[in-house]
């Protein structure tokens, strides 16, 4: 089975940078699997709060992931600066797939690539709801043609 090589940082349109934490790496000196996901979770609802996608804490509606992955190309440890590309792949009814990368430090080629799946709901009823225009709006400005 062939393997996609890593992306680019110019493959994505939004960056949000953070560190790795001490508690970040396991006992084989890497930071461990599962906090590469904290890391989309982190840039994504960023982008959300700061671009105002969504009310995350008041609001008719907010976002609950549906969906999450990640592909692993090459290893971080404490105390590496992380920059996490996103981009936008698909716009649905009432979710949004975003492609995210993980780049180590002034690494081009990511060190990980993943995808994160958000679903608009209403907030007391925590059923999915159409994405408001002017979110589509906001999530279109980092939309990346799919082909």
């Amino acid at each position: 089975m062939s393997r996609q090589p890593p992306g680019r940082r110019a493959d994505y349109k939004y960056f949000h940078a953070l560190t790795t934490r001490w508690m970040d790496n396991d006992v084989f000196q890497h930071v461990n699997n599962v906090n590469y996901f904290s890391y989309f979770d982190t840039a994504v609802t960023y982008y959300e709060m700061t671009e105002k996608v969504v009310g995350l804490l008041d609001g008719p509606t907010h976002c609950v992931v549906a969906e999450v992955a990640c592909r692993y190309h090459s290893s971080l440890a404490f105390p590496d600066r992380v920059l996490v590309g996103v981009r936008v792949a698909q716009i649905g009814r009432s979710s949004v797939r975003y492609e995210l990368a993980i780049f180590r430090n002034d690494d081009d080629l990511a060190a990980a690539e993943g995808y994160f799946v958000h679903v608009f709901v209403e907030r007391g009823s925590q059923r999915p709801v159409p994405i408001p225009d002017e979110s589509r709006a906001i999530l279109s400005r980092i939309a990346v043609p799919q082909g």
